[in-house]
């Protein structure tokens, strides 16, 4: 009877414990009820919505046309334009991103005067609003602005910025100058993590500035590097505000963007087309961040353990 009491006593605690478990667990999901139902409010079931409507012919008749949709669009000659364009924005914008940002925290890190003036500087971009920007691009790179000025006091002729192959360099520009302050402040912070011992251990060993960079800080940094592509990458397709203020809604056909592309469909509201090429620029920008996760996960591994 005792050894039967003593086990139903222990089950009783066990039942306890696990009500109270339960319990927590009840409270947890309470807690984050509101946030869930935001998050499948607001983009959850849009983006459902979004895949239904590249699958239907028009929201009206709501056809099932399979991938004709997507056909359709990648075929379009303005689709495949806008596509290039972003393509070779991206591939241009966000490398060149990287690097001088990476190149920016590095001088930071070492001793030079006025480094907090600087500091200031690169992170104005982040407190000014857009439009004023673009109102400062405007006047500097017009026909008659600052650029071409410069240029003719060294003999070169004038160069229509934002009606020429060369429109797509001031928008690079424009989105270094923007995103150059943010990746220069996480790549800062990332360098003051470096453990000390091992920067220690190679002046002990006679390594030089660049050993040092290239063997120790390069390798500590891949993972925020990683970071930095990722959120560069992201930023580089959402250009369109800045282009569209600057030029319209059908600029030069070098500065023509994939939102662009889905800006002009949504007003003539064909939906149908727009959801397609939604998914088709979900999917490339899910890869390309896909593969940089991987790649992290691979060269960070043993940084991390």
């Amino acid at each position: 009877m005792k050894l039967s009491s003593f086990i139903s006593k222990k089950n009783i605690r066990h039942k306890r414990k696990f009500s109270a478990n339960e319990r927590k667990s009840l409270i947890s999901w309470l807690f984050l009820l509101p946030s869930l139902l935001g998050v499948f409010l607001f983009f959850v079931a849009p983006f459902c919505v979004v895949i239904y409507y590249s699958f239907i012919n028009n929201p009206i008749q709501k056809i099932f046309v399979g991938f004709d949709n997507f056909v359709n669009v990648w075929n379009n000659s303005a689709f495949r334009l806008a596509g290039l364009n972003t393509i070779k924005f991206s591939f241009t914008a966000v490398p060149l991103a990287v690097l001088f940002s990476l190149f920016l925290a590095v001088v930071m890190e070492s001793r030079i005067p006025f480094k907090s003036y600087f500091r200031s500087f690169f992170l104005s971009p982040l407190m000014v609003p857009t439009a004023s920007i673009v109102l400062i691009w405007q006047v500097m790179f017009h026909y008659n602005g600052i650029v071409n000025k410069f240029l003719m006091i060294f003999g070169q002729d004038k160069i229509d910025w934002f009606k020429s192959d060369q429109a797509r360099i001031v928008i690079v520009l424009l989105f270094l100058w923007k995103n150059l302050g943010y990746n220069m402040i996480l790549f800062m912070s990332a360098l003051s993590s470096i453990p000390k011992d091992l920067l220690e251990v190679a002046a002990l060993e006679n390594a030089n500035k660049f050993q040092v960079f290239w063997y120790i800080k390069i390798r500590y940094m891949s993972s925020t590097i990683l970071f930095v592509t990722i959120m560069s990458l992201i930023n580089s397709f959402k250009v369109f505000r800045e282009v569209y203020l600057m030029t319209g809604d059908y600029p030069y056909d070098s500065l023509y963007m994939l939102q662009h592309f889905m800006n002009n469909t949504f007003a003539s509201l064909d939906y149908q087309k727009l959801s397609a090429a939604a998914i088709i620029m979900f999917i490339v920008v899910s890869g390309l961040v896909y593969v940089m996760y991987r790649a992290e996960n691979r060269y960070g591994k043993d940084i991390e353990g």
